[in-house]
């Protein structure tokens, strides 16, 4: 197995019911490593930046109005399978389909709001942590 790095967001639902701890203890207890973090409050220019990707669709506005509404935590986690990794322990998008014990099951409230972010490809999460953090950063 590999050592890899991905990107977490800690989506601004989270950052408002005061479940960054939580989420962050689920992520060490679960093998990966934090090797950089931030709390930021995106700019909408940011949060349009980041998610451009889905700029044609019907929800880019709402998810950029909803990324910058509160403050965000962008970290970059590296361990094995890193990638996947994460999106096992973040769970399903939609909570009602994530599994017991994962971030979403535990905190999110629906399938806008689902509490976290994390890239779904290694070629996204080299992208995604280069968009928030400078290579000095990742120590």
């Amino acid at each position: 197995m590999a050592i890899e790095r991905t990107l977490s967001i800690i989506k601004p639902d989270a950052t408002e019911n005061n479940n960054v701890g939580g989420i962050l203890q689920l992520i060490e207890k679960s093998g990966l490593r934090i090797v950089a973090m931030r709390r930021m409050h995106l700019t909408k220019a940011q949060a349009g930046g980041f998610y451009e990707v889905h700029k044609e669709r019907p929800f880019f506005g709402e998810l950029v109005d909803f990324m910058t509404r509160s403050p965000v935590v962008v970290s970059v986690l590296e361990g094995e399978d890193a990638v996947a990794k994460y999106r096992e322990v973040m769970g399903a998008t939609d909570p009602k389909k994530a599994a017991d014990g994962t971030i979403r099951k535990l905190f999110a409230k629906d399938i806008g709001e689902n509490s976290v972010h994390g890239s779904d490809s290694l070629e996204n999460a080299k992208r995604e942590i280069a968009f928030f953090f400078a290579e000095a950063d990742l120590l």
